[in-house]
């Protein structure tokens, strides 16, 4: 097999530095107005709450650990725009640093990435820019101690309760790397849980037998099997899984049943297999350039919808430096259904040296464009059902998807409400040390890196 046998190629084409600067700068703006919140005590190590010292509010009061006491000075409010406030004024790193050991304070809301945090599942609060955590300073609670950022390490002294209800979005559900058995050495899913606080994985790839049958990889049985063991380990830690069907090999159930009706039972089958909550369909190979494969694919979805209210349907497929070619999703709109994730792969654009933290941010704006125009939808709408799928470290096409790109990619999505963050695939997520195919990302890393940066996503 290719190093990467489950992604298609995408057109390629240029992507001009203006016009990327221009949309990231639009990205920094002040935070949107009626924004939904939730606002009370931050407590942390000791039980101590953050605090303004003094309760002043000049710029540059430092933020520390004190006493619970309930005074205004330790009244938090955490807001969906990603700024968490007190006072009037915005929890802020130092001039915009990223080093271990920049302290935090008080300062004038500017919608800078100083201002941005993330309060992730595994009770962290993390600065995206710098992808570093609020940290108590020394691993102390005694009051006064000063708050700073810091490599994340899960100790005590970076583990916060805070308001939760101003967070809202798709959950953990949304960041569901993909995880392969189907060669290689595949990762411990609870290793990868416990290492970054991730829930969900997506399960791939659920395929036909030859016939109208579901089968991993085509071959592995259904249930009983090395991925049934695989769901348990997740789901005995707490998380859960999305079945991925299609891929860029093997027989597709999508060509190889003979009706929507029969896909639809196919799906199906899988679901009451599993009890599942969401499934991705991933449309790479020449089997779905037909027409009518197309047709069937959507009529049988449009099945599964209306049989299991609730379920979520992703489609995950290829896209160019401008965004994927929307015929498809023109045939979904026009067929009534209603995707809860047009989800593009931004990435074999063609080639080394290119900065693919803009172009994914490029392709994704003309994936919105496309389900905003198929739909009817208004921007915000649109960023709702879309999501990215994005390839950790060396492409086929021999790219560099840096873990820097991943932050770039973070803050986009978190800005425009993606309904999926994804990449494949947690298998490539650490260093290199001669293992088989797509066992390793190619780059200069740490275990884990990259599902760290994506786990900080809430929507």
């Amino acid at each position: 097999m290719p190093t990467r046998v489950l992604r298609q190629s995408a057109v390629r084409s240029a992507l001009g530095t203006a016009a990327a600067a221009a949309l990231l700068t639009g990205l920094s703006g002040a935070p949107a107005s009626g924004a939904t919140a939730a606002t009370g005590q931050i407590t942390g190590v000791g039980g101590k709450c953050v605090d303004v010292a003094g309760a002043a509010t000049a710029n540059g009061t430092a933020i520390q650990l004190y006493d619970c006491n309930g005074t205004a000075a330790q009244q938090w409010t955490v807001g969906s725009d990603g700024t968490i406030r007190a006072l009037g004024k915005c929890l802020d790193v130092a001039s915009g640093g990223t080093a271990d050991g920049t302290r935090t304070q008080l300062w004038d809301c500017n919608g800078s990435a100083a201002q941005q945090w993330t309060v992730t599942t595994a009770r962290d609060i993390v600065n995206p820019q710098a992808d570093k955590c609020l940290d108590a300073t020394g691993n102390s609670s005694a009051n006064g101690t000063q708050l700073q950022i810091w490599t994340c390490t899960g100790a005590a002294n970076q583990k916060w309760a805070a308001p939760s209800g101003g967070i809202p979005g798709p959950g953990a559900m949304a960041v569901a790397p993909y995880l392969y058995n189907g060669w290689g050495s595949p990762p411990n899913p609870t290793t990868v849980m416990n290492a970054t606080g991730v829930k969900w994985f997506t399960l791939a790839f659920v395929l036909s037998n030859g016939y109208c049958t579901p089968q991993w990889d085509g071959s592995r049985p259904l249930t009983g099997g090395v991925d049934q063991q695989t769901i348990n380990t997740v789901r005995g830690a707490g998380g859960d899984i999305i079945p991925s069907f299609g891929g860029w090999s093997g027989n597709k159930l999508e060509s190889s049943c003979g009706s929507a009706g029969e896909l639809a039972a196919a799906y199906q089958k899988v679901i009451n297999a599993y009890g599942l909550k969401a499934i991705d369909i991933d449309i790479e190979a020449a089997a779905y350039d037909s027409p009518t494969v197309q047709q069937r694919t959507v009529d049988a979805l449009k099945i599964i919808k209306a049989n299991n209210p609730g379920i979520k349907v992703y489609i995950t497929f290829g896209t160019g430096q401008n965004g994927p070619d929307s015929s498809l999703i023109s045939k979904a709109a026009a067929s009534g259904l209603t995707v809860d994730s047009w989800t593009i792969m931004p990435f074999n654009f063609g080639g080394a040296g290119q900065n693919m933290g803009h172009l994914t941010i490029r392709a994704a704006e003309g994936l919105k464009n496309a389900v905003k125009s198929a739909y009817g939808y208004t921007d915000d709408q649109a960023y709702r059902h879309t999501g990215i799928s994005s390839m950790n470290g060396i492409t086929d096409n021999g790219e560099t998807v840096t873990v820097d790109d991943f932050r770039t990619i973070l803050g986009y999505a978190q800005q425009r409400h993606l309904a999926r963050l994804t990449f494949w695939s947690v298998n490539r997520d650490r260093p290199c040390t001669g293992g088989g195919a797509d066992t390793c990302s190619g780059v200069s890393q740490q275990p884990w890196d990259f599902t760290r940066v994506f786990a900080q996503y809430n929507g």
